[in-house]
């Protein structure tokens, strides 16, 4: 994804073209990537005996080159994105590694996943959005020198950038310890240090060799005990140690007592702390030429044996590049800025890690944000506005370290340095949980609601318990000084240690107790953006300091507190407000929306407690609280009419909208229709509740139907209506099921000879699966007769259902193998196949500990041990990712097929519509514990009712596909068009990577409003059209039905309502320009307008009239259609002439394109528009000069 020019720049500017490089870009619309650069002058310079060509910006615009790619870096960028309204600036940026910006803070997760992406800052695509007329980027291009005098940076590729303003975020770099170097420590196998992805990639491989068994963290810090975690967590690694030349860890941030309780918690997980030493000599060993580390030796001449090192003792400000540019820096590292993060060149700023301000340098995000936040309103807001000036930075933490939440605010080692009062150490808490104050001793029975602990500091001639006393002297008055707070006056500390629940706080007041300094705590970190924010307002308290811990807590903290100022999300400055803000305006109504618009929550993370609670408390507040009623239709929710339909035994939606619904003639929504589809095949006979044995007795008419029969299929999502998952080009992928992911050689080449006969994309699937891209509809029978033939069956992939049990080896293969990984997830899988439910759900089978199979990342999971098998529910990865709970443990492998029955079928009967187990289980009332109270302890008495539900469900699968294959009347609605065996393209397909796939979609989808009064022909000189059989539109009363016809080039959609009549449209949505409003749902709005809902993007348009109840951008045409008047079982509609019709809605006229995409989403300045349906340009895209990056209209803003 490169800049690019208009024509009218090409002629007058050369092209340089950037060097090739393996650099990761974002996805785009080109097959072949071609990238190229900002617009540069034939401009050559002379720079260390070279010459090389000069890169100048885009004219008119100020260039802020940014030297760095990290945290800072891009938070510096996209500030001033959002800053620059005007335009001013253009944005160049180089960053060493391949990668886009990542949260380095999130680095020990990456272990988990093993996916750079994960940790992205932004998408790939972002970057694109503001290409090529406000940002260039150019990853793996390292800048080596700057020269100030000629605002030029200089780049490892041999070219040179000018610049107006240069900003410097080079970050630091990790410390070795003095017996080592970097260059030695990078010639030495087995030495590592923790910094960036390339350094865990190195640790990760390297700790698989077989002969890694032990590895050490030198170092007890922050980034000491996050390297120690990630080792600790890889499964080759069986023994961690720490060196930590203090006496605990992390004595930055604790004191004595803290870090303590932190370090044995350390050793309580089987890791050695070595502490109070410090090695001297690394031992290494030679082995086929190479130098491979084997371990320390320290002071005492001890040897300290190991296979891996990781240094984490510090880091150094990356100031080497302002230090051979002649920029000043400090001894001591870091370049040097002022108050205006400045540096002692002209037009050269440094900021994060590697800017030394008063002499500080500083190791963490939230200054690096601070200082990102100053210099980009001093370039941006400064006209009308005093500049910033940097203040002394923030230095609060918080973090979970090894399993272990740790935070310090404000000034926490305040009583190290500041003359104390007294300390209160609190021990012991009354059992009524409420506030308590200090209460002396009580002399009556020796008891004491609370024990308090003081500890005086002695002060020159203080008495202390036990000695004699002195003669007393009355003290000369001393002369008053004035004190500044927290600076030199005394100062008390409140201390509260739990060494049961390994909890532990210490907060320090001025001596009188009216105002917080700051403090620490291990454990319950709760407290900590309030307590933050009441030391940054620097406010006298309202509450006696005891209650800052002993005070009464009801229920989770939502914020309501807080001063509209207070900050939030230190990683990102979101105050209190800004969050307020978002809901009351409407503009954020999700806690993604929210992240997406403030960036709250998305760098450390640890500030989302508080902001899910306060989000939901202004939700509140704006009278924006979630209605749980279903839909318009039905005023209950899914459960209620999941019990409703149960017991009055209903069996179809016409039957249900009679007996529940608030208008008894309705047809239903997208929303209600699916839900009741699945809950109409969650029941057998409506009788399961009696108990298997009772069912065995009844003759009963099964629910369970397949979901194709005429009544049901109406209700079904399109992916649902068509057992296959729709793409964005309206074909459809199919996903044979490949139970627990284990297939042979045979089941390979059927899948792959498919797959080239059909042109098929292919791609493996996170869930041990082969997914085929890019069927057509009309295909998808024969695709899965050859499959059937193959021995393969229906995936599911499309439905709220069961989609895979994914498994490691196990004991089938692996040595470390306790159970039959394989076997189990085999079993489980064919059990719960087909099993419709609220949403999709998948489980996991790991055959030990080590769980290669992710099973805690699942709806229901299973980890082998030497007992049994330990069962975990309500995990779930997407969007907003849950770790698993253990629901029971050492399992006998008889037991546990049944405690996941019921798990399943209390999900089924009881979540809300589209609920994962895991929001189910988080909702529950009494959580977890209550689950196990109703499926392991029988507490409601319904196991065996449950039981029976789903051994009825089980009993009554069948494969939708084979069913399908067997009808011919099923095999027929395929069709893509019902009047003619004809096929048209829904979409250009090119070629990527030797695999076929849609041309893309443009980045940005104009507004478009299509009408019949469009075409040529008035409507008095049109004619009824014969286009179908009612027999093809598979006209029923029971629900509705639709079915697309051609009419010259033309695609058409053609609908039955019951009781309402015939409807036609036009076949393409206009938004997406995709031909599939035929496989949409047909519902009603609340006023009983017809319409159907778009199956790609949900865009609701009326039957009547086209319009798009959901979004006024967008329009389509809609036609007559009726019976045909001597032919009662014919259909016709009111059509223009083939030729004028094709005019407006033909297909070659709106099929999606690359050229057109490339043009009309990856750069505005080639200033290309759409024609409409009479030769005019659409509305709401300026064809003119584009002032901005929006040419005009803000739905452009890329």
């Amino acid at each position: 994804m490169g800049n690019q020019l208009s024509k009218s720049k090409r002629s007058k500017k050369t092209i340089i073209p950037k060097p090739s490089d393996d650099t990761q870009k974002p996805t785009t619309s080109s097959t072949e990537h071609t990238e190229e650069v900002m617009p540069v002058a034939t401009v050559v310079v002379e720079h260390n005996g070279t010459t090389q060509p000069v890169v100048e910006g885009p004219e008119g615009k100020l260039v802020i080159f940014v030297v760095g790619l990290g945290m800072v870096g891009i938070a510096f960028i996209e500030k001033m994105l959002g800053l620059d309204d005007k335009g001013k600036y253009f944005i160049v940026t180089c960053g060493e590694e391949k990668h886009f910006a990542y949260n380095r803070v999130g680095l020990t997760e990456y272990f988990e996943h093993r996916n750079v992406e994960n940790l992205y800052l932004n998408p790939p695509s972002w970057y694109a959005q503001h290409e090529p007329h406000r940002l260039s980027y150019h990853l793996q291009e390292t800048v080596v020198s700057i020269s100030p005098e000629e605002h030029l940076v200089h780049t490892d590729k041999g070219r040179a950038f000018r610049y107006h303003k240069c900003i410097i975020a080079t970050g630091s770099r990790a410390e070795v310890p003095p017996y080592t170097s970097i260059e030695q420590a990078a010639k030495t196998k087995g030495v590592f240090v923790y910094r960036n992805i390339a350094d865990l990639d190195s640790i990760i491989a390297y700790s698989e060799s077989p002969e890694v068994n032990h590895a050490v963290v030198v170092g007890g810090g922050l980034l000491g005990l996050e390297a120690a975690k990630a080792v600790y967590d890889l499964p080759s690694v069986a023994h961690v140690s720490i060196v930590n030349r203090q006496g605990y860890p992390l004595s930055r941030q604790l004191d004595g007592e803290a870090g303590e309780m932190v370090l044995h918690k350390i050793e309580g997980m089987g890791v050695e702390v070595l502490t109070r030493c410090s090695p001297t000599r690394q031992i290494t060993r030679a082995v086929d030429g190479e130098e491979v580390f084997c371990g320390f030796e320290f002071q005492d001449g001890k040897v300290h044996a190991a296979d891996l090192v990781i240094y984490a003792i510090g880091i150094r400000p990356r100031d080497e590049l302002a230090r051979s540019s002649g920029i000043e820096c400090h001894p001591r590292g870091g370049i040097i800025v002022g108050d205006d993060l400045r540096t002692s060149a002209e037009d050269v700023y440094a900021i994060g890690e590697c800017a030394s301000w008063r002499e500080n340098t500083y190791g963490l995000i939230g200054p690096g944000i601070e200082m990102s936040d100053i210099l980009s309103f001093n370039l941006t807001q400064t006209e009308g506005h005093a500049p910033r000036a940097m203040n002394a930075p923030d230095l609060s933490t918080k973090l979970k370290l090894m399993g272990i939440d740790v935070a310090s605010f404000g000034d926490f080692f305040a009583d190290k340095r500041l003359p104390k009062g007294r300390t209160q150490d609190i021990s012991h808490l009354s059992g009524n949980g409420g506030a308590a104050e200090p209460e002396p001793h009580s002399k009556g029975n020796g008891k004491a609601a609370i024990e308090i602990a003081f500890e005086e500091e002695k002060q020159p001639g203080q008495q202390v318990e036990g000695e004699a006393k002195p003669t007393e002297q009355k003290p000369a008055p001393a002369a008053k000084k004035h004190r500044k707070r927290g600076e030199d006056e005394p100062i008390n500390c409140l201390v509260y240690k739990d060494p049961f629940s390994a909890t532990y706080k210490k907060y320090i007041f001025t001596e009188d107790g009216k105002y917080l300094l700051g403090g620490m705590m291990v454990g319950d970190v709760s407290d900590f953006v309030k307590l933050v924010a009441i030391v940054k307002k620097k406010k006298p308290l309202e509450v006696p300091p005891s209650q800052f811990i002993v005070g009464d807590k009801k229920g989770a903290d939502d914020g309501g507190d807080l001063d509209d100022d207070a900050q939030v999300c230190s990683c990102h400055n979101v105050l209190k407000e800004d969050i307020v803000k978002c809901v009351k305006s409407g503009e954020c109504l999700t806690i993604p929306d929210l992240k997406a618009k403030t960036k709250v929550g998305t760098g450390c993370g640890g500030c989302m407690p508080l902001v899910t609670s306060l989000f939901n408390a202004e939700m509140k507040k704006a009278g924006r609280t979630l209605n749980t009623n279903l839909c318009p239709h039905f005023s209950m929710s899914r459960t209620d009419l999941f019990n409703v339909i149960k017991v009055k035994q209903l069996r179809t939606l016409p039957e249900v909208m009679e007996a529940v619904g608030v208008d008894k003639d309705s047809i239903g929504c997208e929303t209600c229709k699916p839900a009741i589809g699945s809950i109409l095949s969650s029941f057998l006979g409506g009788c399961y509740l009696n108990c298997m044995e009772l069912t065995k007795e009844l003759s009963i008419t099964r629910y369970n139907e397949h979901v194709m029969k005429g009544v049901h299929h109406s209700n079904q999502d399109t992916n649902d209506k068509y057992l296959a998952n729709i793409q964005r080009n309206g074909t459809f992928s199919v996903v044979p099921r490949i139970t627990a992911g284990e297939i042979t050689p045979d089941g390979l080449i059927v899948i792959g000879s498919v797959a080239k006969k059909y042109n098929l994309y292919t791609k493996i699937t996170g869930g041990q699966r082969i997914d085929l891209f890019g069927a057509r509809k009309e295909d998808l029978p024969d695709i899965w007769e050859e499959l059937h033939k193959g021995g393969f069956e229906s995936g599911h992939a499309y439905g709220k259902s069961l989609r895979t049990v994914k498994s490691c080896v196990g004991t089938t293969w692996c040595r470390f193998g306790v159970g039959d990984s394989v076997g189990l997830a085999v079993q489980l899988e064919n059990r719960y196949r087909g099993v419709r439910s609220p949403h999709k759900f998948k489980g996991g089978v790991s055959g030990c500990v080590r769980e290669c199979a992710e099973a805690q990342g699942k709806d229901f999971g299973l980890i082998a041990t030497d007992k049994g098998w330990n069962i975990f529910v309500g995990g779930n990865g997407g969007a907003n990712p849950r770790h698993a709970e253990l629901f029971a443990k050492d399992v006998p492998p008889s037991k546990v097929v049944r405690i996941i029955d019921r798990f399943l079928a209390y999900y089924i009967m009881t979540a809300d519509k589209l609920q994962r187990t895991a929001r189910w289980v988080e909702n529950m009332e009494g959580g977890i514990e209550k689950l196990k109270k109703v499926i392991l302890e029988d507490e409601l008495g319904i196991c065996k009712d449950l039981d029976a539900m789903m051994d009825n469900l089980v009993n009554t699968y069948e494969d939708e596909w084979a069913a399908v294959v067997k009808d011919p009347a099923k095999r027929k609605q395929f069709k893509q068009f019902i009047n003619t065996d004809e096929r048209l393209p829904q979409s250009e397909i090119i070629q990527e990577r030797g695999q076929p796939r849609p041309a893309d979609w443009s980045k940005s989808s104009p507004p478009l409003k299509l009408s019949t009064d469009q075409c040529r022909t008035p409507k008095s000189g049109w004619s009824w059209v014969n286009v179908a059989r009612k027999a093809d539109l598979l006209v029923n009363e029971g629900g509705t039905s639709s079915a697309a016809v051609k009419y010259g080039d033309s695609q058409l959609a053609i609908y039955h309502v019951p009781r309402r009549g015939y409807y036609a449209t036009q076949q393409m949505c206009p938004h997406r320009r995709a031909f599939v409003l035929d496989h949409g749902i047909i519902g009603d709005s609340p006023n009983g307008k017809p319409y159907v809902s778009c199956p790609l993007h949900k865009r609701n348009f009326t039957l009547s009239d086209g319009e798009c109840l959901n979004d006024g951008d967008y329009q389509i045409m809609t036609f007559d259609c009726r019976e045909d008047p001597e032919d009662p079982e014919s259909l016709q509609i009111l059509l223009p002439p083939i030729d004028d019709l094709d005019a407006q809605l033909g297909t070659e006229k709106w099929m999606v394109r690359q050229a057109e995409s490339e043009a009309l989403g990856l750069n505005a300045a080639t200033q290309i528009g759409i024609l409409g349906p009479k030769g005019d340009f659409l509305p709401g895209v300026d064809v003119g000069g584009c002032s901005g990056n929006d040419c005009g209209d803000h739905k452009l803003s890329w």
